[in-house]
């Protein structure tokens, strides 16, 4: 048996292979004398992690997911589409395929590249990645994707922070952090936590569901660390979470769209009974004096009592002065989602004023003061941040940009498509936005206006889709079907390795392999970029060098391959190649990191990992202390810009504090109302005072999967649905569940196992009824990321899906006017018993 090292999104593995075949998949296994655990003592306790590696539980499916009944074996041909004649795009999602050769779907592709460009210009050619992609720095979509299609020239896709849209439009606005897209630095925020916090609140925030996202299950045990200390916790989620579930405490279930009115409540009690920190807010902050007016009432006569919360909320009054003066009394911890940004209360209307919220209630405590932060409860462990090894994100970690590259290409063209309005782009352009996505250079980049089509360009004829799809995870995601049968574009290429919802829409279908079945190299849960140091929620930092574990199964191609066969075949396969393999890439990128100065090449390719253990006389920085005490940034954020420079106490704001009142708004948007100066409460424009909510009365929340990641694994690891948290089997089908409180079951004549209809205006999706008291009256809990997209009558963009894609009913409306992030969470549905 031969055992062969590789990384996935949710840890490193050990995989084992006999005869060809893996035969089974473990977390790696490495020499115990390899790991030097660090240690945190605290209170008379030493904390010290275990010698090993943990996976997200989805993981532990790999061998199945490689196998997957789902898996792309063959290029494929939609049987209604003639290159050379009829394409019939109204049947895309309705027709089958046929298999055709390599060398076939190849030359189409590659013609039809050629045509579309000689034809409209290069901007008539667009391609769109997954959120998330196999792991590995050679293959990942910001590697060998947008090395291949920069050196075409093409119309390129603005991601959006769809985990995390409040604090890269909001909070950056209060604390900067734009580079970070307005996350806060976590650094050693776990041994602060363990030395000084006495409680934490977890405000939309599961952090046992997501992990650290990439992070396995790492941060699991310092959880358990924190309930064995015995610090409070207080869980502010329409559902009882996971999380909460496992570290018990008070659990206030606000509706969805309210969470603002409930914090600014809480600022209420604290500035009505002066329990605030005078001295850190004089010092540290700008505009509180505005604020503390608006929250007293005594600018617009309506005081944010916990009175006039409960009224929008639903929380009793008396609760919430409870909590505020609990949270004053105590050095609290604010877990507001997680890497410290994200939560489903960020992704609803006017979630910039949630995430805004969140910056100031801390500011008022004294944030970066000793047990006072911004904390995940899945970052911020010893680390060696000075050991370079370039991330993913990294441009020296991508094969587009690096200098590991000999050509280094650069697109001209100036044409942007934004993710969340794609299909509004093609089907009925033009369409206009604020920002360039991710805006982590400069808090400007979030006014840079944009138009589709842009002037002198051609709008978009040929679509790449390179893997997953966003059916169940995108918004309003009926518009997807009907911008693929629309007959503006020409030719609909997808690249990916298992079958998916946007696959069905092809014209030509191009098989990848997976990440076992190739090689690469890439560290373990560090992003990098905008992420710096997100390897800090691992209890170890290690470097795998991937190893092809396999050959590519059926007729399956790395990614790297397919980009450089087409590139052969468009004129410029020596220049895409630099005539290296995959391993020469990866050898590549080991050469310009700091590996050579701890391992040779030789001894990594043997053993398949690196382990970059703390050092031994690690000295912590503690995330934020350094600005509550007025002095120079000393953490390892090498992103912040004023670090090392004379500015380098002051935050990247305008006034280099944090603001209750914006100056950067007040500079680009003063007279916005939706995204205002000073943060305020702004019902929702599709929540519990809206009009549609007498048609639709529930509110669906569709948080992030417990096991699954993205839309990755779910379908692709049968095992999964066994599990009924994941998917129930009723019927011979594995169906998505929808949890509702009993109540609202009743009322309308639905048990427990019933399947369900949950509609609104935009769609149908049909759903298993869990019944629980998990989720408040009102509410229906159901995750986003169905990776099956399964109408009742495939092709029809109306017809009820059985998948389970609850994206489906989302709306396309964004944050709001000038804040273009998504809203999915402000969502009202119907539902009922199905008996089709």
């Amino acid at each position: 048996m031969q055992v062969f090292t590789s990384c996935t999104d949710g840890g490193p593995i050990s995989v084992y292979v006999e005869h060809g075949k893996v035969v089974r998949v473990r977390p790696l296994a490495a020499e115990e004398n390899d790991f030097r655990p660090w240690t945190i003592e605290a209170n008379g306790r030493r904390y010290s992690p275990p010698r090993k590696f943990t996976l997200a539980p989805y993981i532990y499916g790999e061998r199945d997911r490689l196998y997957s009944e789902e898996r792309l074996k063959y290029p494929l041909k939609r049987v209604s589409f003639d290159p050379r004649g009829e394409r019939n795009p109204d049947s895309r999602g309705r027709a089958g395929y046929e298999r055709i050769s390599w060398d076939e779907a190849l030359d189409i592709v590659a013609g039809e590249i050629r045509r579309v460009r000689q034809t409209y210009g290069d901007s008539a050619v667009s391609g769109m990645a997954s959120s998330h992609h196999n792991w590995g720095n050679v293959n990942y979509k910001m590697s060998a994707f947008t090395r291949f299609f920069d050196m075409i020239g093409y119309t390129p896709v603005f991601d959006n922070p769809d985990s995390w849209e409040g604090w890269h439009w909001g909070a950056t606005h209060a604390y900067g952090f734009y580079w970070r897209m307005g996350m806060p630095e976590p650094y050693d925020l776990l041994e602060d936590t363990l030395k000084h916090a006495e409680q934490i609140v977890f405000w939309s925030s599961d952090p046992d569901t997501t992990r650290g996202i990439y992070s396995g299950y790492e941060s699991a045990i310092w959880r358990q660390w924190l309930k064995d200390r015995g610090v409070r916790t207080v869980f502010i989620d329409p559902f009882h979470n996971y999380t909460a579930a496992a570290m018990g405490g008070k659990w206030i279930a606000p509706r969805p769209g309210t969470d603002a009115a409930l914090a600014m409540a809480i600022a209420h009690v604290w500035a009505a009974e002066d329990t605030y920190d005078h001295e850190y807010v004089d010092h540290r902050t700008v505009g509180f004096d505005e604020f503390k007016k608006q929250v007293l009432g005594k600018t617009d006569g309506e005081p944010r009592t916990p009175a006039w919360a409960e009224r929008e909320c639903g929380v009793p009054a008396r609760t919430i002065t409870a909590l505020a003066r609990d949270w004053a009394s105590r050095r609290t911890v604010l877990s507001a989602g997680t890497r410290g940004g994200m939560g489903g209360a960020c992704r609803q209307a006017y979630g910039t004023e949630w995430a805004r919220m969140m910056v100031l209630l801390q500011a008022m405590q004294g944030l970066g003061k000793p047990g006072i932060s911004l904390w995940s409860a899945t970052m911020g462990v010893p680390l060696d941040g000075s050991f370079h090894f370039p991330s993913y994100a990294d441009p020296d970690g991508r094969i587009a940009t690096s200098r590991a590259a000999r050509i280094r290409p650069v697109n001209r063209n100036p044409q942007r498509l934004y993710r969340p309005s794609v299909p509004d782009a093609i089907l009925s352009p033009p369409v206009s936005w604020l920002g360039e996505g991710f805006c982590n250079e400069s808090l400007e980049q979030q006014f840079v206006p944009y138009t589709y089509p842009a002037p002198g360009c051609s709008e978009v004829k040929l679509w790449y889709r390179y893997g997953g799809s966003f059916f169940g995870t995108m918004t309003d995601t009926t518009r997807l079907a009907r911008m693929y049968q629309s007959p503006k574009l020409e030719l609909v290429v997808n690249q990916d390795c298992w079958w998916s919802g946007e696959a069905r829409f092809a014209d030509i279908i191009l098989p990848a392999c997976t990440a076992l079945e190739r090689d690469d190299i890439g560290e373990w849960g560090e992003a990098g970029g905008r992420n710096k140091n997100s390897n800090s929620g691992n209890n170890y930092r290690v470097v795998i060098r991937m190893k092809k574990c396999i050959e590519p199964l059926w007729e399956s191609k790395s990614d790297y391959r397919i980009f450089a066969l087409l590139a052969g075949r468009l004129g410029f396969g020596e220049d895409y190649t630099e005539g290296n393999t995959e391993l020469d890439w990866a050898r590549r990128i080991f050469d310009i990191s700091d590996l050579p100065k701890r391992v040779s090449w030789e001894d990594f390719e043997r053993k398949g990992y690196c382990i970059i253990n703390a050092p031994e006389n690690y000295q912590p920085t503690p995330a934020l202390r350094w600005f509550a005490e007025g002095r120079a940034c000393d953490t390892p954020d090498s992103p912040n810009p004023k670090r090392n420079t004379d500015r380098a106490h002051e935050l990247c704001t305008y006034s280099g504090k944090i603001e209750f009142v914006s100056e950067s708004l007040k500079a680009h948007t003063p007279d916005d109302m939706e995204r205002p100066v000073m943060p305020r409460y702004i019902p929702s424009w599709e929540g519990h005072r809206s009009a549609a909510a007498a048609r639709y009365p529930l509110q669906l929340i569709s948080p992030h999967p417990r096991f699954s990641f993205h839309t990755h694994y779910d379908t692709r690891t049968e095992w999964l649905n066994d599990i009924p948290v994941h998917r129930v089997r009723k019927d011979g089908y594995a169906w998505w569940p929808a949890r509702l409180h009993p109540d609202d079951a009743r009322a309308r004549g639905i048990s427990h196992g019933d399947i369900i209809r949950l509609h609104n205006d935009r769609g149908a999706v049909l759903c298993i009824a869990v019944l629980t008291e998990r989720v408040r009256p009102g509410v229906v809990h159901s995750c986003t990321s169905s990776a099956k997209y399964d109408p009742v009558e495939p092709g029809n963009p109306v017809s009820p899906d059985r998948g389970g894609c609850v994206a489906l009913l989302t709306p396309a409306r964004l944050l709001s006017k000038n804040a273009p992030g998504m809203a999915s969470n402000s969502c009202l549905i119907e539902i009922e018993k199905w008996s089709n």
